[in-house]
C-alpha cells in the first residue's frame, strides 16, 4: 500500500512538473508551482528527485524512452519489409517524425501535453537540457543517419545532415503551440486554416519535411567569401 502511494505521488510529480513546464518554460517554474499542483511538499519532491533538474530529466526520460523505442521499432519494420534495399526517405520521415507526432494522439505517453513541451524545450534549451537530449537521442539519431545516408547517396553527407537539422526546427516549431500565423493573418488564410488543428498540421508538416529533404542541391557562389 505506502509502495502504491509512493508511486502515486511520483507520477502526480511528474504530470504536474510535465505541464507547468510546458507552459511557463524550465527557467519560469518553480518548485513551489510544481508542488502545488502535484499537492505534494518540497520533502517529497527532493526525495524522488533530489533537485529541479533531475526532475525535468526524468520528466523527458519517462516520454523519450517509450518515443526512441517506438522509432526503432518503425524502422525496424520498414528494413524487414525492403529486404535489404534502402529505404525510402518517405519511411525515414515517417518513421523519425511521424512517430513522434503520432505521440499528440497517445495520451499515456504524454500526448500534445508532452509534445508542446518538447517542441518548447528545443527551441529554447539550456545547457543541461541540450546535453541531456543529445545523450538520450544519440542511439536513435546514429541509427537514422545512416538509413539516411543510404538512401540518399547522390547528395552530400554535410547536405543530409543540415537538411535534418532544418526539419528538426521547423518540427521543434510547429509543435511548440507558438501561434506564427498570427503575424501573417493579413495575408487572408480561411479561418480553419488559421487553427492548431492536428489532422492538418502534421500531412501539411510531413509533406514539408519531405520536399526539404528530396530539395534540388544549394548552388554555391565559389567567388564568394567568408566574412572574417
Amino acid at each position: 500500500m505506502a509502495e502504491a502511494r509512493t508511486v502515486d505521488t511520483r507520477e502526480r510529480i511528474l504530470d504536474a512538473a510535465e505541464r507547468l513546464f510546458m507552459a511557463h518554460g524550465y527557467e519560469g517554474t518553480s518548485m513551489r508551482q510544481i508542488t502545488g499542483e502535484a499537492n505534494v511538499n518540497l520533502a517529497a519532491v527532493n526525495y524522488h528527485f533530489g533537485s529541479k533538474e533531475s526532475l525535468m530529466q526524468e520528466v523527458f526520460r519517462r516520454r523519450l524512452d517509450w518515443l526512441n523505442e517506438e522509432r526503432m521499432r518503425v524502422l525496424d519494420a520498414y528494413e524487414k519489409e525492403a529486404g535489404g534495399n534502402p529505404l525510402k526517405p518517405s519511411q525515414i520521415v515517417d518513421g523519425f517524425f511521424g512517430t513522434l507526432l503520432r505521440m499528440a494522439d497517445e495520451d499515456d505517453h504524454g500526448g500534445m501535453t508532452f509534445l508542446r513541451l518538447l517542441g518548447r524545450t528545443l527551441t529554447e534549451p539550456s545547457e543541461f537540457i541540450r546535453t541531456f537530449l543529445a545523450h538520450e537521442y544519440k542511439p536513435v539519431m546514429d541509427r537514422y543517419k545512416e538509413v539516411l545516408f543510404r538512401a540518399l547517396p547522390e547528395v552530400p553527407k554535410a547536405e543530409i545532415v543540415w537538411r535534418f537539422h532544418f526539419m528538426l526546427g521547423a518540427t521543434s516549431y510547429a509543435i511548440a503551440g507558438t501561434d506564427a500565423l498570427r503575424l501573417v493573418t493579413d495575408w487572408q488564410i480561411e479561418e480553419e486554416d488559421s487553427t492548431d488543428r492536428l489532422d492538418r498540421l502534421v500531412p501539411r508538416l510531413m509533406s514539408f519535411l519531405l520536399g526539404g529533404l528530396r530539395a534540388p542541391l544549394p548552388q554555391f557562389d565559389p567567388s564568394a567569401v567568408n566574412p572574417k
